[in-house]
């Protein structure tokens, strides 16, 4: 049961690095995208364009930077589910073997 708990989490830990993975291309992607346009275009900007398009640069850097602290947490997490696992695991091994080994002994005389 116990096993079964920390397997789980590591598993949405997994899941959840894997996600914010995905989550920091798509957002890197998108700042590529918008720089290409960016680019691409040959007029000039107005204040106001110039304004938007960094107020939008600020918050695509401030949550890739949330992400990657996101992916950072996860990773310190994931790290600690499967040494968590190892332990729960050889912890159940050595009760399997210290109750086979009762189960072999032969009876005490009393």
């Amino acid at each position: 049961m116990i096993e079964a708990s920390w397997r789980e989490r590591a598993l949405n830990t997994e899941d959840a690095l894997k996600a914010a993975h995905a989550e920091i291309a798509n957002q890197r992607e998108r700042i590529a995208e918008l720089l290409g346009q960016i680019a691409e275009l040959q007029q000039d900007w107005t204040d106001a364009d110039v304004v938007r398009i960094t107020t939008a640069n600020v918050a695509l850097r401030r949550e890739i930077s949330a992400l990657t602290n996101d992916n950072e947490r996860f990773s310190k997490r994931l790290t600690a589910a499967r040494d968590n696992a190892r332990f729960a695991d050889r912890r159940i091994a050595a009760l399997e073997a210290s109750i086979a080994e009762q189960l072999m002994a032969p009876p005490a005389d009393g």
